[in-house]
């Protein structure tokens, strides 16, 4: 799996962690999040991701569409620099890169190996179990927190969420791993009063494509 797509997938996953009930409070921004999201099912929303490589100090900008459905279902399309279909299914991930004419499938627990992103698709997530959460104010008119994970792991040393501190919705995210390279995603246009279509986390290759199979392995 190409080194992009699977920062794309921890994106997602930071993700996913806002769409589910938060169980722990920490604090009063904690609890309001938490009353938030218990409450939401579903979301779409248009996103903008920066991919910084900490070795070069390059950094790869996408942007693209994103939809989110309970219990864990994602459709990633990436739009720019080049189409690109990322879907999480419940037992089936798809990576489709148009420009190559070849469709990567996986079997989910190939792809989430991590132990704390396994909790966050689970809806187990727990923040004062999980992290060390630090409220560090406002940024850009958004309510900063840092989660420092209290295991550490290769894909995740560090992450950031902002909070809308009106709606108490997400509008952005950062991970860091262990090389520190960071992946960060904008969430613009956030709307949850839109159910998905069930058949946008379904998958069929395009005639033509190229088919690699790693289910089996």
């Amino acid at each position: 799996m190409r080194m992009r797509t699977f920062m794309t997938i921890l994106a997602l996953l930071g993700l996913a962690l806002l769409a589910q009930p938060l169980t722990a409070q920490a604090n009063g921004l904690t609890d309001a999040i938490q009353k938030r999201y218990e409450s939401v099912q579903y979301f779409q929303a248009d996103f903008q991701q920066e991919l910084t490589n900490a070795a070069s100090g390059s950094v790869e900008k996408r942007s693209g569409r994103i939809w989110f459905k309970q219990p864990s279902l994602v459709r990633w399309d990436t739009l720019k620099p080049e189409k690109e279909i990322l879907a999480v299914g419940q037992n089936v991930v798809w990576n489709y890169v148009e420009a190559d004419k070849v469709a990567l499938k996986y079997r989910s627990n190939q792809v989430f190996k991590s132990k704390t992103m396994i909790r966050f698709l689970s809806g187990k997530a727990n923040l004062n179990e999980d992290f060390k959460v630090v409220e560090q104010g406002t940024e850009d008119g958004l309510i900063k927190v840092r989660l420092l994970p209290k295991e550490p792991e290769t894909s995740m040393v560090k992450a950031y969420i902002w909070v809308d501190p009106k709606t108490h919705l997400m509008g952005r995210v950062l991970i860091v791993d262990f090389f520190g390279n960071g992946n960060q995603v904008t969430l613009l246009r956030l709307t949850t009063d839109k159910r998905p279509d069930a058949k946008l986390f379904e998958f069929t290759p395009p005639a033509g494509v190229q088919v690699r199979d790693n289910t089996r392995q």
